[in-house]
């Protein structure tokens, strides 16, 4: 999908999670193709930039340009069992309030309940213990649209 990103973000590889248009974004003329087509809350891989730039007042260089994106590979911990690289997977989240290393791979960035995804990699048993005590598996998913 073609989305619009700030002339100083727009490299190949470069992640992002989309947070929501900003309120100036509402009378924006390329609005539809710039946030349009993106999802609240997701995580997205540049995989492509385009040649054409186009002025935008809300990135530094005052400049956004056409790249390609895909949703983002996400790494997750999760207590599931009989997963093998190529299944599919539908995230839930723990039942976890703890503040801990581990937080943010057990709540990653662009990942929503009930998610369909496939794994891509078992990373196996994660190193770290558990403050709840589960015993956590490091995956690697992309998502099944």
């Amino acid at each position: 999908m073609i989305t619009l990103i700030g002339k100083d973000l727009a490299k190949k590889g470069q992640e992002f999670v989309f947070l929501g248009p900003a309120p100036e974004c509402e009378e924006c003329r390329f609005k539809s193709s710039c946030v349009g087509n993106l999802e609240l809350n997701r995580k997205y891989v540049v995989t492509d930039v385009k040649d054409n730039e186009q002025k935008c007042p809300l990135h530094a260089e005052g400049v956004v340009v056409p790249v390609e994106v895909d949703r983002a590979k996400i790494d997750v911990l999760t207590t599931s069992k009989n997963i093998f690289e190529g299944s599919t997977f539908t995230y839930n989240a723990p039942e976890c309030d703890e503040k801990c290393d581990c937080h943010d791979l057990c709540f990653p960035d662009g990942l929503i309940e009930n998610d369909k995804c496939i794994v891509l990699e078992n990373n196996g048993k994660h190193k770290e213990e558990c403050k709840k005590g589960y015993k956590l598996n490091k995956l690697t998913l992309g998502f099944v649209v």
